[in-house]
């Protein structure tokens, strides 16, 4: 059976995990991708060194689960040394809970990464774009509230689209935090074209149907 690890933040729930844990993790042979969410530069680079140590780095995919660092992950070469060689490791996509919604930007979005890296021409533009959906993210996100409001967030934009009823939450105390909505304003005011609000609205009644 193929097995995908997931490398989860402190902040909800995860805990911090050595190179020689994704050394070890990396040698099993039906490991074929690892989620890389510890919004943590230095633990990120943690699970790129396990991999190459293990020498599976053609075996195992990575996929970007940082969603503070969503545009960079993609187009930043991981290098490792192996040796006296070094070795050189990417994300090939994202499980990213920001994801989850404007995600017609997001498929838009990966693949102008994939033609930018294949073409060695990655420009200020795209490199511009990570700030742009940082802050996004942090609205969505709630990261003034330590993440508290993360999943309302993502309920309430799909609730703005229509695609939702309500910002319910599976925890009847968890909801949108103070201030996350105006945050969310803000956002998508400042970025419209990073939101797929009106792809949504032209599709929103075939799909209901």
């Amino acid at each position: 059976m193929p097995l995908m690890g997931f490398y989860l933040q402190p902040a909800v729930g995860g805990i911090d995990l050595a190179a020689s844990f994704w050394r070890r993790f990396a040698g099993l042979e039906n490991v074929v991708a690892v989620k890389v969410a510890p919004f943590n530069r230095y633990r990120t680079l943690d699970v790129a060194r396990g991999i190459v140590e293990a020498g599976a780095e053609e075996r195992v995919a990575l996929y970007s689960g940082n969603d503070d660092h969503i545009v960079l992950d993609l187009v930043t070469p991981l290098v490792v040394r192996r040796g006296g060689d070094e070795v050189v490791l990417r994300m090939v996509g994202g499980l990213l809970g920001h994801w989850g919604v404007w995600t017609r930007r997001a498929v838009g979005l990966h693949a102008r990464v994939h033609r930018a890296v294949a073409a060695a021409r990655v420009d200020e533009d795209l490199l511009s774009l990570d700030s742009k959906v940082t802050a996004m993210n942090a609205a969505l996100f709630d990261v003034a509230h330590d993440f508290r409001g993360c999943v309302a967030g993502c309920h309430e934009v799909l609730r703005r689209q229509g695609l939702f009823e309500g910002t319910w939450c599976l925890d009847p105390h968890e909801g949108l935090s103070p201030g996350q909505a105006e945050e969310l304003d803000r956002v998508t005011a400042a970025w419209p074209e990073l939101t797929d609000d009106d792809f949504v609205r032209e599709n929103l009644d075939r799909w209901l149907a």
